[in-house]
């Protein structure tokens, strides 16, 4: 039986789709996948989200970067404009409060830099979670498998009790190397199939098996 469901933030629970903030902002694919690799796919990116390059030295080699290639003025629209991804999916955060009324344990582990997670943790949608890991603290990045046993050791959780949900291929498939279950997020309606196929019930009206199965666990812990 599962109990814990772990999400990763960006993608999953914020908007974040780096390729398309390009093509909104650039339509053009040859400048778009040079600005990709300055930024969003750079070895400095991943250095802010694992918490050892301060986002501000970062920046500038991006912007030294780009004006290299006369590419100056859009690496600048970049760094300035790309917080405004980061919009909350309303539709996965009811998800997320379903499970959380129906007894289940929310955790995030996501690869995030320290004032991103400062600023999502300000959300409403924060109080959901009953904790959780960001690459800025423990200073690893997912797929790499000790951060989920990271998460699996601070929190005493047992991994065959566990799902772990990202929008990355790669991560969630490593999360079944931490011998937990891993689903690939695509959109809520995949992830509520993926979740039932494991026994999660996740939809807004429950069967009555389900609801009895609930009404004996409440009766027997509220004597």
């Amino acid at each position: 039986m599962y109990k814990n469901i772990i999400f990763d933030l960006g993608g999953v629970v914020v908007d974040f789709n780096p390729r398309e903030f390009l093509v909104d902002h650039f339509l053009n694919e040859k400048i778009e996948n040079q600005l990709y690799d300055i930024t969003f796919g750079s070895a400095e990116w991943l250095k802010i989200d694992a918490g050892v390059l301060d986002r501000t030295q970062a920046y500038d080699i991006m912007r030294e970067k780009g004006r290299t290639l006369g590419l100056g003025f859009e690496i600048e629209t970049i760094l300035n404009d790309w917080f405004d991804m980061l919009n909350t999916k309303d539709d996965v955060v009811q998800l997320m409060k379903r499970l959380k009324k129906r007894g289940y344990k929310l955790f995030y582990l996501s690869n995030i830099a320290d004032d991103v997670l400062e600023t999502l943790s300000q959300r409403r949608f924060w109080s959901f979670f009953d904790g959780g890991i960001a690459s800025c603290e423990v200073h690893m990045l997912k797929p790499d498998i000790r951060i989920y046993q990271a998460l699996l050791d601070k929190y005493h959780l047992i991994p065959s009790e566990s799902i772990f949900i990202d929008d990355n291929k790669i991560n969630a498939s490593a999360a079944f190397d931490a011998d937990m279950v891993g689903v690939h997020f695509r959109n809520v309606r995949t992830l509520q199939r993926a979740l039932k196929s494991y026994g999660v019930e996740s939809e807004k009206k429950l069967s009555r098996h389900v609801q009895k199965e609930i009404a004996k666990t409440t009766s027997g812990t509220t004597k």
